[in-house]
Parts: C-alpha cells; sequence; structure tokens
C-alpha cells in the first residue's frame, strides 16, 4: 500500500525551460546584452548530467547544483562568445534555477493527493533551492529531501533509499512520482513504485524521449490530476 510520495522537481513538477528562458530574455531586456538564449538553456540542461557524473564517479568532491550550474554556464557564455556578461550577472543567471514556474495542473494534484499521503521531494536540486521553489509556488512539502542532505546525486541508491528511510517506510511504500524513465527506473531497482508523469514539451516542441512510461512502470499518468484520480482512495 502506498503510503508516501517522492516528487522529482526539474521538469516533473516545474517547467525549468520556459522558465529559464523567460528570465535570460528579462536580462536581455535590461541589459541590453543579446544571446541566443533559447541555445544557452538547452546546453545548460545538457551539461547537468555530465556535470553531476564527475562527482557520483568520486572524479571530484561533492559540489551542489549551484555551483554546478554557475561552472557549466560559465564554459556556455565562453564558448558562445557572449560579450559584456560581468561576474555578478553569471551569479544571477544561476539562481534562475531558484524561481522557475509550476506546471498548471501541478496545485490542483498536489492538493487533491495531499489529503491521502504525504508529499515529499526529491531532487537532485540543492536545499536552498528546493526551498526557493516552494516558496514561490506555494508548495506545501511535507519533507524536502534533497541530493545535498545525502551528498550524492540521483540515480545514487542512496538518494531513494535514504528518503524512504528518511520518511520511515519500506520501499514498496513509497511512489516516486517523474516525467523520466531513467529516474524512475533507478527508483524500481532500489523497490520503490513507481509513477510516470507526461511533459512532452519539456524540453521544447521536438521532444522525442520520455514521452511515454515504459512498460514496467507502475503508473502512467498525462499530468498530476491524472495521476491523483488513479491512485486517491475516494
Amino acid at each position: 500500500m502506498i503510503k508516501a510520495l517522492l516528487f522529482d522537481v526539474f521538469g516533473t513538477v516545474v517547467d525549468w525551460r520556459q522558465s529559464i528562458i523567460k528570465q535570460f530574455n528579462q536580462f536581455e531586456l535590461k541589459n541590453e546584452i543579446t544571446g541566443d538564449w533559447e541555445k544557452v538553456t538547452d546546453l545548460w540542461r545538457q551539461h547537468y548530467q555530465p556535470s553531476m557524473e564527475d562527482v557520483r564517479s568520486g572524479k571530484r568532491p561533492w559540489a551542489n547544483l549551484d555551483t554546478l550550474h554557475k561552472e557549466s554556464l560559465v564554459k556556455i557564455i565562453n564558448e558562445m562568445e557572449i560579450q559584456g556578461i560581468k561576474d555578478d550577472d553569471i551569479d544571477e543567471m544561476t539562481l534562475y534555477w531558484h524561481n522557475l514556474d509550476q506546471w498548471s495542473d501541478v496545485e490542483d494534484g498536489l492538493n487533491k493527493l495531499r489529503s491521502n499521503f504525504t508529499l515529499s521531494t526529491l531532487s537532485n536540486g540543492g536545499t536552498q533551492l528546493l526551498t526557493n521553489l516552494s516558496k514561490i509556488n506555494n508548495f506545501k512539502w511535507d519533507n524536502i529531501f534533497s541530493a545535498e542532505g545525502f551528498k550524492c546525486y540521483k540515480p545514487d541508491p542512496k538518494t531513494y533509499l535514504g528518503a524512504t528511510e528518511s520518511l520511515g517506510h519500506e520501499p514498496n511504500e513509497v511512489l516516486l512520482v517523474a516525467a523520466h524513465n531513467q529516474d524512475l527506473q533507478a527508483a524500481k531497482l532500489c523497490g520503490l513504485m513507481t509513477a510516470f508523469v507526461s511533459r512532452p514539451t519539456e524540453y521544447g516542441k521536438n521532444q522525442d524521449f520520455d514521452l511515454k512510461a515504459d512498460e514496467n512502470i507502475d503508473i502512467s499518468a498525462t499530468d498530476f490530476i491524472d495521476l491523483s484520480n488513479k491512485i486517491v482512495l475516494n
């Protein structure tokens, strides 16, 4: 029986891509510094897994996601030869990830799920990042579980099992909700229940992966409302 839900955040709960592009465009208007901000945003996300892999593999000591995001952005700005960006601008841009808009179905879906389960994050984002996202979106999580607390990044089993242990539940009593099959498969290997939520435009209109759940995923939903209709006890 499912007793608690864990939520991936980037892409599952919040629309990181459009939110980041919007903030870059606002920066351009304010500072009159032009750039291909959609490309910067997409490249930034492409650096996401490789930057964490250096930590997972032990090539470098623990570094939180803000640090990794900042380092990746500096590389991208330099490679794209965008002129006029100062160190303070880089610091400001790194915090764009703290200010992301939720998908339109999230608030209503979480409210319905909250009446039946405890709701917690399980994200590679840092604790302060997740706290800030929760404040601006009025997310009422019961717990904020971050990779920072476990000093390892998903899909390391210590993240999934650490969260379930903190909740005081067996893995099969906890459901991970994510828009990414890789995340769900890693959780499944740890004994968690899994729910795929479709976010077909997370990476833009030409997204060609994570459009549907892998066959062995326990639950497939079109959004949080659909998920709540499938698992909430009436």
